[in-house]
């Protein structure tokens, strides 16, 4: 344990800003557990914990101000890039603006506790042209909070902390295997969700973007509705006059107004799945008549790429 000691005090804040700047960049390192041992450690070097906060803090203000700026410059497209790597991939980027349409820049401040939610609000942030003055704020006290619950938790358990070091040191090779399979069992069963849902979702019937074409202009022509939260058809034009239903927003008012009518569902996700979760919201309140559009908006830009600003392409 005296030489983990002397190696935090040599490099432990070091270690403390790279490790939180690459986890908000984006990679897989997660940095909580970092701060949690710093924190711990730290009631042996008191100086440790200030250092520790403003270096977290500095290191989540540089990363949330990449993700700011590359958000206002390439929207949509880095929303995907973002979510791709998700494990829930289909509905990562629905669920992200979501949360920012109803709380806004505050949803920065308990982001960084989810995986990947810091680097997708903070895009967002930017693609809302989000007061950059603001956007600094709500990310400064985020990066305080994210951080500082950290070491603190470190600090009150650092009596079983302590000795938890000195068992791992002991056995690293049987906890690092321990928190391998951890870590393929939560990938195992979120994939494993992911895929009933797909394969659920998939009876609900699609429509191409050249047969909608072909329908518009018919006496059959269909309803066509938007299902990407209400933040993002503000942001992101959609298929003209196309009616926005949110998956989350109450159905008996549209239900009402629209009957039983030829309908097709749009969103931006892989596997059409916020329209294919709508229609089937749909089918359940009486209206049996929906279709979700195979590609979605992005199927639609590609026929008609003059809709398209530059650099910009939908997120679920």
């Amino acid at each position: 344990m005296n030489e983990l000691q002397q190696l935090n005090e040599s490099h432990g804040l070091l270690l403390v800003f790279v490790n939180v700047l690459l986890e908000q960049i984006g990679l897989p390192v997660p940095a909580y557990p970092t701060l949690i041992v710093t924190g711990a450690l730290a009631m042996q070097s008191k100086p440790l914990l200030g250092a520790g906060v403003l270096l977290a803090m500095l290191a989540c203000l540089i990363a949330d101000t990449l993700w700011y700026f590359a958000g206002k410059r390439y929207g949509g497209v880095l929303l995907k890039s973002i979510c791709k790597i998700s494990l829930s991939q289909d509905t990562c980027i629905r669920q992200g603006l979501n949360v920012y349409d109803r709380v806004g820049p505050r949803a920065m401040l308990l982001s960084k506790f989810l995986p990947g939610a810091g680097a997708l609000v903070t895009t967002v942030a930017g693609m809302n042209a989000t007061p950059f003055a603001l956007f600094m704020r709500y990310s400064l006290a985020g990066s305080f909070i994210w951080a500082g619950s950290a070491l603190l938790l470190g600090m009150l358990f650092t009596d079983a902390i302590i000795p938890l070091l000195g068992w791992l040191t002991g056995y690293l090779p049987l906890a690092v295997g321990a928190v391998v399979l951890a870590l393929a069992l939560f990938i195992g069963w979120k994939y494993w969700k992911r895929r009933r849902l797909i394969k659920r979702t998939s009876h609900v019937p699609r429509i191409t973007v050249p047969q909608l074409l072909a329908l518009r202009d018919t006496d059959n022509a269909p309803v066509i509705i938007d299902v990407r939260p209400t933040f993002h058809t503000a942001v992101v034009e959609g298929i003209p006059g196309a009616l926005s239903i949110s998956l989350e927003e109450p159905l008996a008012p549209w239900v009402e107004q629209l009957g039983d009518v030829d309908m097709v569902l749009y969103c931006a996700c892989p596997n059409e799945l916020s329209a294919a979760l709508l229609a089937e919201k749909l089918r359940a309140a009486g209206l049996t008549r929906g279709k979700a559009l195979v590609g979605g908006l992005d199927a639609w830009r590609e026929a008609h790429p003059d809709q398209a600003a530059p650099g910009e392409t939908a997120a679920a």
